[in-house]
């Protein structure tokens, strides 16, 4: 049998989950050459952090 994952219904509206089935995502990001969670930050560097803005290299070599 030959079976297709890619029949008529596409992926997207294959999974609906609620919000009550969702678990949250844990971020980790580097600092100062080790790694740490974001969550245990500070309210303050939680804040610096949101504000970060990730660059494509590919775009600015142009």
């Amino acid at each position: 049998m030959n079976h297709s994952t890619t029949e008529s219904t596409p992926l997207s509206a294959a999974v609906q989950l609620t919000d009550a089935e969702r678990q949250p995502c844990e971020v980790w990001t580097r600092v100062m050459g080790y790694h740490r969670p974001v969550a245990s930050f500070n309210i303050g560097k939680q804040g610096e952090h949101q504000e970060r803005q990730f660059f494509a290299e590919q775009r600015c070599a142009g």
